[in-house]
């Protein structure tokens, strides 16, 4: 008699994926009512993304410091990128100290956030066309762009609000979305996604949204 395997690997690997990611919700919803303005009960786990450490959030004096390590990334030496129409921001990639993995550290100034007239930038989806989770039009004002190993980032841009979209490769989660709100210290500070290859198999990643209005500055500086 023949026998037919029920699932493939990826399906198992989805299924193994899909469990994590509502393992790490459980976690992040299971603290009781949390209240962001004290960070009473607010859960200090974010969701967990597939071969990334981080993404880290601090503020120092007028710049927005975002740190990651992607686990599996080599690369033999450091670089240093200019991110476009952010005159004094920057991105750096390198080797990572304390693994064997690549850290990525992106430098984001407030000045440039607030002051850059990057508002009147033209608007964008997520690469590759989808809407952007959690905005309302599904798109923000934004530059797109690449730097080496990673293809189709984005900064976006609107009313107190900046995020980035980091490509992130063997997601195995094509076509899926997930969002949670993303903790620094226990205090929200904005929303994360990990967004699942498109139908095509491209732009998997995720995307951090920072909430840039005054309360949460005060918050992030506090962590310094």
């Amino acid at each position: 008699m023949k026998t037919f395997k029920l699932f493939s690997t990826v399906s198992v690997r989805y299924l193994m994926l899909a469990s994590l990611l509502l393992l790490d919700l459980s976690m992040i919803y299971s603290c009781g009512k949390c209240d962001e303005s004290t960070g009473q009960n607010c859960s200090t786990y974010n969701l967990t993304i597939p071969g990334v450490s981080g993404p880290n959030v601090n503020i120092l004096g007028d710049t927005v410091l975002i740190s990651m390590v992607f686990e599996n990334l080599r690369v033999d030496g450091g670089l240093r990128y200019a991110v476009p129409k952010y005159k004094n921001s920057y991105i750096e990639v390198s080797p990572d100290l304390q693994s064997a993995g690549t850290m990525m550290a992106i430098s984001v100034s407030l000045e440039d956030i607030f002051g850059g007239g990057l508002e009147l930038l033209d608007p964008l989806t997520l690469p590759g066309g989808r809407p952007l989770p959690g905005v309302k039009t599904g798109r923000l004002p934004a530059v797109a762009f690449s730097i080496e190993q990673f293809k189709n980032m984005a900064f976006y841009l609107g009313p107190q609000v900046f995020g980035i979209f980091i490509p992130v490769r063997g997601l195995n989660m094509q076509g899926s979305m997930v969002t949670a709100r993303f903790y620094s210290a226990g205090r929200r500070t904005g929303n994360i996604s990990i967004i699942g290859e498109d139908n095509n198999g491209n732009n998997g990643g995720f995307l951090l949204m920072l909430d840039m209005n005054a309360n949460v500055k005060s918050q992030l500086k506090k962590l310094i």
